[in-house]
């Protein structure tokens, strides 16, 4: 069963920066897509990037295109999330996911495995 790991959040004030990493561990980490979603509270899950198994196509949501950027090193099971000039209303749980079918636009429900989550909290 494959699991993920997430790190890196925390509470930051707007404009600031931070950077989001996912460590995958008992599954072929090169054979997924990986994506990073959101969740605040009272809302939707939403997609905010995805990324192909190789490194390539990165998909991001029109409200943080231009602000983060998605990245992966396969060689270290890991995908990451730099996210700049944040927003207080980027505030949410950032969830890292695995799909090995990566659909495009992402679909939440098409992603095998998630991790637990990690908590970003901008302030104004």
């Amino acid at each position: 069963q494959g699991q993920l790991v997430e790190s890196g959040g925390g509470l930051v004030q707007d404009g600031d920066s931070l950077r989001l990493s996912c460590v995958a561990s008992r599954l072929t980490f090169s054979r997924f897509a990986m994506g990073w979603f959101r969740q605040a509270p009272g809302k939707e899950r939403e997609v905010v990037a995805v990324i192909d198994w190789s490194g390539g196509l990165p998909y991001y949501a029109n409200t943080v295109k231009g602000r983060f950027a998605i990245s992966r090193e396969n060689a270290r099971n890991s995908v990451y999330l730099q996210m700049n000039r944040l927003k207080p209303e980027d505030t949410a749980v950032y969830y890292c996911a695995a799909t090995p079918w990566d659909i495009r636009p992402p679909q939440a429900s098409s992603y095998s495995y998630w991790g637990q989550g990690t908590q970003v909290t901008v302030s104004s």
